[in-house]
């Protein structure tokens, strides 16, 4: 069968608007409510997502202004002009890396949740590989192609939170908010550090701006791309606290899951919503592993001009695949998912204040 070829592979800055939640909105927000209800009081955790947010921002502003900068240039590319060739490469090397452990992290918790809610015998190893597989079929193909998946997944991932939302009014109890403003400030930066992590999409900023056709108005529209997982985290745990309360919420291992678990659709409609929650939300965690995956593999092709891209798929995954298997428990993963987390924040704002600097001081346009 012939491979159908897009005309392009370049895309417009709105499909920069919808990457970004697309990458950010995946398995994270499953237990964000639990981490944030453990050391906050009553519903106090809206602050902390509220400055986490507000830090979001501000780096995808950073990064998509810098990169918006050299329109249609690499990474890679503008990078070197910057701070020459070989700290270029290691620097777009890192990203790489970060990358694979972004996928390795994803399709690890993905096989754990679904053990957990759905696939009760199957390993954790059977389900990781069967998700890897599905991922490396999506990132084989075109890129263009991924950016239209995000713009018909979303919003069906949005739709079914809304949903998840609306039909948990009947059991809110407003009193579970109170009392506010209790959590003291060392708390409040624990939750902080941890709503900045959930939130840490905007590295593949650094990357996808480059296929855009005119980047100028690119910053402005990654900045509202990332309010849309901003307001979403904020809706979906100020239910969890509405809902079960602060103690509750923080000893559930999947707050969001549970919300879904106590949909009623009126008529009886569909008698298992979480089913179909898990089924949609499993739509956005593709987004945001195959992305990941693709720009591990765009870093590295924009290192090695002259290796195929499905060599350099090949040559990953299983790297990726090792990677994921490695965390033996769930205490394990948490601190993978944490490693993963603190390095691609910490990282992105580390790159973004180096390139700014030096090519301010060498005057690089």
């Amino acid at each position: 069968m012939k491979k159908f070829e897009y005309a392009d592979e370049q895309i417009s800055d709105k499909q920069i608007l919808i990457a970004v939640p697309s990458f950010v909105i995946g398995i994270g927000v499953l237990s964000l409510p639990k981490y944030i209800a453990s050391v906050t009081t009553a519903s106090d955790g809206w602050v902390a997502l509220l400055i986490g947010g507000i830090i979001a921002m501000v780096i995808t502003w950073s990064v998509a202004k810098l990169s918006a900068r050299f329109p249609n240039q690499s990474f890679f590319t503008y990078s070197s002009a910057i701070v020459t060739r070989p700290i270029a490469m290691m620097l777009t090397f890192l990203f790489s890396c970060l990358s694979m452990g972004i996928t390795a992290l994803q399709i690890r918790q993905i096989a754990d949740i679904s053990k957990h809610y759905l696939l009760k015998e199957t390993p954790v190893e059977v389900i990781s590989f069967t998700f890897l597989l599905l991922i490396i079929y999506a990132v084989a193909g075109s890129r263009t192609a991924l950016f239209r998946l995000n713009t018909m997944f979303l919003p069906f991932v949005l739709f079914v939170a809304v949903i998840v939302i609306v039909f948990n009014i009947k059991w809110m109890h407003p009193s579970f908010l109170l009392p506010a403003f209790e959590t003291d400030l060392t708390s409040y930066f624990d939750a902080v550090k941890s709503s900045v992590l959930s939130y840490a999409g905007f590295g593949i900023l650094w990357f996808y701006i480059t296929l855009v056709k005119k980047p100028e108005k690119t910053p402005q529209l990654a900045v509202i791309g990332m309010c849309i997982p901003i307001l979403l985290y904020f809706a979906l745990y100020l239910t969890c606290i509405l809902v079960f309360g602060t103690s509750v919420t923080a000893n559930l291992q999947y707050p969001t899951v549970e919300l879904a678990k106590i949909v009623e659709i009126p008529g009886g409609i569909l008698e298992r919503f979480e089913s179909l929650f898990f089924v949609i939300w499993i739509m956005a965690i593709f987004n945001t592993t195959s992305m990941a995956l693709d720009i591990a593999v765009l870093a590295l092709q924009s290192i090695f001009k002259n290796t195929a891209k499905v060599i350099l798929i090949f040559i990953i995954t299983p790297i990726i695949y090792i990677a994921g298997m490695l965390p033996q428990e769930l205490v394990q993963v948490s601190q993978f998912s944490s490693f993963i987390g603190y390095s691609s924040v910490l990282y992105t704002a580390f790159v973004v204040i180096l390139l700014s600097i030096i090519a301010k001081i060498r005057k690089v346009k």
